[in-house]
């Protein structure tokens, strides 16, 4: 996640005082119904909720539907909780357990603005067994984020394409985490269980449903007449790529309502992505992340030696990669998809001749893709600096002499 500077904006700003206050108020009102009912891990959890069900009012408005995904480590984490909290107020709630993938469709597709789909139980869809026979239902919501991403259907009884739309706002709940791309696409909630001195009240759908609707309502009744300015905003975001397309409607509605909800809304967004992007690096992101930790000083490094220097650490997941661990083939190809390459390279004796890796070839990658590494001893790769603080890493025994590589 990168942060960036602040650009030129176009905000929805309130038409006077009061409007704003009513907003605030409003959002202020969901705050507390959220967290009268069930305990969310931070305060800028609990305002990226309320935001995200804010935002279903104003779908119309918005280039980009978010996911909001609620995963949890085990059961009784209060996921489910949260959604029945969700669904009451949303706006137009869809929600479902074991829906097919053509009903979410047609029910996508309707006429008006589209409804708020709601999945619990996700893991049951997306799970190690199921998530092939799901494939339609995945792509769905991933094409649903943007709109204009209709799925194209050839209907035999007219013989002619129909086009079915995608666009809606979705939130899925399950234990553990849903498929990267959905993910990718999501405010991340992280449910867990409570602690024996945190204590909600009962959710009872009779008593407590129909204040919670008339809630809904009440932000429909306030960002309905602000459409037009919502779907011309562009707010200044702390975030960029697709985290900016997923958090702009939230950060919209946070500038229209005003009072403090621009910067809690910001403060939600930087945090809450930061905890994702944590979280969610890829195997090859690793990998990256762990070849600029061995070569630390070292220009290059013959194959076998970066290979027992990978699987070095016992929590890595290269001693696992394969009855083996990591081998010489799978490094090369996971490599491969950045650009790197092994090459021919002459070190001092004894080891001679041998296929390996230089450093240089690592370094587009590293500052592409990789984290950002707060000790990295070579900022510029022409600088020598051997007192730089560098992670403890096994000496190789034989490094490259200048010129010798080819």
């Amino acid at each position: 996640m990168t942060t960036v500077n602040p650009a030129p904006t176009t905000d929805p700003t309130p038409t006077n005082d009061a409007d704003q206050g009513s907003g605030a108020d409003l959002l202020d009102a969901l705050h507390d119904a959220i967290t009268r009912y069930v305990i969310l891990p931070t305060p800028e959890t609990v305002d990226a909720v309320a935001l995200w069900i804010a935002a279903t009012h104003a779908q119309p408005a918005w280039a980009h539907a978010p996911r909001l995904v609620i995963r949890a480590p085990e059961r009784r984490c209060g996921k489910s909780r949260l959604l029945d909290v969700v669904e009451a107020v949303s706006f137009n709630p869809l929600i479902t357990v074991n829906a097919s993938t053509a009903a979410v469709y047609r029910s996508i597709g309707v006429e008006g603005a589209p409804p708020t789909l709601l999945i619990d139980e996700a893991d049951t869809i997306f799970g190690a067994k199921a998530a092939e026979s799901n494939e339609d239902l995945r792509g769905l919501l991933n094409a649903g984020h943007q709109r204009n991403r209709p799925t194209i259907r050839w209907d035999s009884n007219t013989r002619s394409l129909e086009r079915i739309q995608t666009f809606a706002m979705a939130a899925l709940a399950g234990i553990g985490a849903m498929p990267d791309t959905i993910e990718d696409r999501a405010v991340i909630v992280r449910m867990r269980r409570r602690a024996p001195g945190e204590k909600v009240a009962p959710y009872r759908v009779r008593r407590d449903g129909p204040p919670l609707r008339m809630l809904g309502n009440e932000l429909t009744a306030w960002l309905r007449p602000h459409f037009p300015d919502l779907e011309k905003a562009e707010p200044a975001m702390p975030l960029e790529d697709r985290a900016a397309d997923t958090w702009e409607p939230l950060i919209a509605v946070a500038d229209l309502a005003g009072r403090g909800w621009p910067a809690r809304a910001r403060k939600a967004a930087r945090l809450l992505t930061e905890a994702h992007d944590d979280d969610a690096v890829s195997d090859r992101i690793r990998l990256l992340n762990d070849c600029r930790t061995v070569f630390a000083d070292h220009q290059a490094i013959p194959t076998t030696n970066l290979l027992d220097l990978l699987k070095a650490d016992p929590e890595s997941p290269w001693t696992e990669d394969g009855p083996n661990g990591l081998t010489a083939a799978r490094l090369a190809g996971m490599l491969r998809e950045f650009g790197i390459r092994s090459v021919n390279i002459r070190f001092p004796a004894p080891t001679g001749q041998v296929k390996g890796y230089r450093r240089n070839d690592f370094l587009d990658a590293w500052e592409r893709y990789a984290s950002p590494d707060q000790n990295d001893p070579h900022p510029d790769p022409d600088e020598d600096d051997p007192e730089g603080a560098v992670p403890a890493v096994p000496t190789v025994p034989a490094q490259l002499n200048p010129g010798t590589a080819f």
